[in-house]
């Protein structure tokens, strides 16, 4: 058993398509489009690698591949919160703890190699998925969100790694009798009426850009002191945007304005994870076509980002997006997910169950002290 560096297009290869094997009788488990997930890996291709340190190891046990993981340094989070903490991600691994050992102790030594005097994850940069999910495995991720067998948990300990932060999801299901409350109905009437300068209007794609900077400069601002939260480059943004491109549903996307200039926005987008499961993460040969013929009929939602700059804040205007967001996907009979919401983001949890929503997962992320001596 040992660890192997990938180095080249073979281990590469390896490392991607790994999942495909450990989750093959899983019926929860939803696969990336493969293409862009080996593209994902590729530093000129994604922005967080490309500005920063990193290295991909294979755990191999006899000749076999038996784990990965992905180890970084985030540069920006460092300059903007002052903490020496590496991360790993697109942990993955069978049930052997000597396996995860392995792959955590060298994730540990190359962290350590870095001057770092912490260790957080999984931060997974490629798929923008944080946490273990902890909670929740009766039902099908969605898209950029973490799904893994439970016992990674029980690996986590085994290295030392303790909780640091839980992320919740919380559902919103027309076909098991959700309706949004009729005091929501009552409270954005009266809002609009009495702040005539107020409006809400969807995503305009002919402006995508513009809007994306829109979002960029909201999120930068409102979420600034949010707990892991580093502002985000204009070029990441654009990034994201660009990947949600093909599926974006500007029905899905809502701005509130002041006198025209959007103060706050909700972004959701519709979840591709069936039609991925269904094509296995293949567009080719055929798969493109029958993600064509089930595209239009998504009900599954994600309510990926909700922000309202601080001026604005206490004034309701987080319901105001959600209900423009529930209203105009109402005709799709939809399921939609918030997701991720911070454990201790009261302001947020509030208000999603005034709203009726219910916590359907937890995430966990995990962090060890590296000040104590490597494990023996």
């Amino acid at each position: 058993m040992h660890i192997q560096i990938v180095a080249d297009a073979k281990a590469m290869r390896a490392f991607v398509l790994f999942p495909r094997q450990l989750y093959r009788h899983d019926r929860f488990w939803a696969p990336p489009l493969w293409h862009d997930e080996k593209s994902g890996y590729i530093a000129s291709n994604n922005v967080v690698l490309q500005a920063n340190e990193h290295i991909l190891y294979l755990a191999i046990h006899d000749g076999v591949v038996a784990g990965r993981i992905l180890v970084f340094i985030d540069a920006s989070h460092m300059a903007h919160t002052g903490e020496s903490v590496g991360f790993f991600g697109s942990f993955e691994c069978i049930e052997d703890t000597r396996v995860s050992n392995l792959l955590l102790d060298a994730a540990e030594a190359w962290i350590r190699g870095h001057g770092m005097s912490s260790m957080r994850g999984p931060i997974n940069p490629i798929a923008e998925s944080w946490g273990f999910l902890l909670e929740g495995y009766d039902s099908l991720p969605v898209l950029m969100a973490p799904y893994n067998p439970s016992y990674y948990h029980g690996m986590m300990h085994a290295a030392g790694m303790a909780k640091i932060k839980d992320l919740y999801a919380y559902e919103a299901d027309t076909r098991s009798g959700y309706t949004i409350p009729d005091r929501i109905e009552r409270f954005t009437s009266t809002l609009l009426s009495r702040k005539p300068d107020l409006s809400v209007r969807p995503l305009d794609p002919s402006r995508l850009l513009e809007d994306a900077r829109h979002i960029w400069h909201i999120t930068n601002t409102a979420l600034a002191n949010n707990w892991g939260y580093v502002p985000v480059a204009l070029p990441v943004m654009q990034d994201m945007v660009k990947r949600l491109k093909p599926i974006l549903d500007p029905q899905a996307v809502w701005f509130v304005q002041d006198a025209g200039l959007p103060v706050g926005y909700a972004l959701g987008f519709p979840d591709p994870n069936a039609i991925f499961q269904a094509i296995h993460g293949r567009l080719l040969p055929f798969g493109f076509l029958v993600y064509l013929r089930r595209k239009g009929s998504m009900r599954r939602y994600r309510l990926f980002g909700l922000g309202v700059l601080p001026q604005y804040h206490g004034m309701g205007l987080d319901v105001l997006l959600y209900h423009s967001l529930y209203k105009a996907l109402g005709p799709k009979d939809p399921l939609i997910e918030a997701n991720y919401i911070l454990e201790d983001n009261w302001n947020i949890r509030n208000a999603l169950e005034k709203l009726g929503l219910r916590r359907s997962k937890t995430y966990r992320i995990y962090q060890k002290d590296l000040g104590s001596s490597p494990r023996e």
